[in-house]
């Protein structure tokens, strides 16, 4: 395609021509009574001009008055062709985008064609309803975001607030008081997390965080990520178990380390002490399978089907522990590097994510 020039394909969803038979028919029909009164007013002129002194004028103004009619009529025509095929499907779209301007993601328009067919203004009708349906989508999820980080943030900074209180008095010991600044020092770290969080998952959702593909072996990345957990892991005596293949991939380091701490950060938290955690990588059939496995507390499938939601938090025992937003940026990101991700979990079970990468 040249540069400025767009060509136009027809829409598949169009069955019906732009000019129907119907409309042939009625225009043929004006046109023979037209022609009909063309004929009529020839004879009257021929008759007048050979009983007339005045032949000429006569015959002007006859003229005259023919081609005034034809433009009446074609012009009548015309505002109702106008009228019913473009001013009132515009005048429809211009309703409801002002309702939509005004807040209201209902509305919805009716199609015009009663035969069930669809033209080009059928098709932009369509079109329209969809828009508003997802426009309705994003203001709930809008919404609903807004009162989660609402929630989320309350919580911490009534921590904050209740032992900075707390602190003014004079009663306190030395001992309490240290535990009142820790408190209120994991509330703020809480809440730092949360909001770096926050930005980070709206630059995924708004690909403000471009990839920068390179080739690296996916199975040290691996490694370097499961041992900043070792401390953690060391701590609880859960087993780790590490089956790592050699596998050469090309993505942006950084975001898929964002997918494998979240992994593990989640399986050392629902891993009870004593526990085991498996993580394994393997090449086959050119596709990366990462797999993280552990024997915690597991969740049912309702759970598991909202596991990747902003703020859910299936298990609410660890919410103290996150801000549930961990796996909707790792599913985020997945889908950014056109990769998949799936969960395989039952109750008291344990939970195994596996990640299927391209090689």
């Amino acid at each position: 395609m040249r540069r400025g020039i767009i060509r136009f394909e027809k829409d598949p969803r169009v069955n019906v021509r732009s000019f129907s038979a119907r409309e042939y028919w009625i225009m043929f029909l004006i046109l023979v009574v037209i022609s009909g009164f063309d004929i009529w007013l020839l004879l009257a002129v021929i008759e007048m001009t050979a009983h007339t002194s005045n032949s000429v004028l006569i015959e002007i103004f006859i003229m005259v008055s023919y081609l005034f009619l034809v433009a009446t009529i074609l012009m009548i025509f015309s505002a109702v062709i106008r009228r019913y095929y473009f001013e009132r499907p515009l005048r429809h779209l211009s309703e409801g985008a002002k309702k939509i301007t005004q807040g209201d993601f209902s509305v919805r328009i009716a199609p015009m064609r009663k035969d069930g067919k669809k033209d080009y203004t059928e098709v932009l009708f369509d079109d329209f309803n969809t828009m508003a349906a997802e426009l309705a989508n994003i203001e709930t999820l809008k919404n609903d975001f807004i009162a989660d980080v609402s929630h989320e943030i309350k919580t911490p900074l009534s921590v904050i607030q209740g032992y900075a209180a707390a602190l003014q008095s004079d009663t306190l010991t030395i001992e309490e008081r240290r535990d009142y600044a820790k408190t209120i020092v994991d509330a703020t770290q809480k809440l730092s997390a949360l909001v770096s969080n926050i930005l980070k998952l709206n630059k995924l959702e708004n690909q403000e965080i471009v990839p920068e593909a390179a080739s690296y072996d996916l199975g040290e990345q691996l490694r370097r990520c499961a041992l900043a957990f070792e401390d953690l892991w060391e701590e609880r005596g859960i087993t780790f178990d590490a089956d790592l293949d050699e596998a050469v991939v090309h993505y942006d380091p950084g975001m898929l380390e964002i997918v494998w701490n979240n992994l593990l950060s989640n399986a050392v938290k629902f891993t009870k002490p004593g526990g085991l955690i498996v993580l394994s990588l393997k090449a086959a059939d050119g596709l990366a399978l990462v797999t993280v496995r552990d024997n915690g507390c597991g969740m049912d499938a309702e759970t598991a089907k909202h596991i990747f939601d902003k703020f859910y938090q299936g298990d609410t025992s660890h919410s103290g522990e996150g801000n549930g937003l961990g796996l909707a940026m790792v599913k985020r990101v997945i889908e950014i590097t056109g990769g998949e991700i799936s969960v395989d979990s039952e109750p008291g079970q344990g939970t195994a994510f596996t990640v299927r990468l391209k090689i």
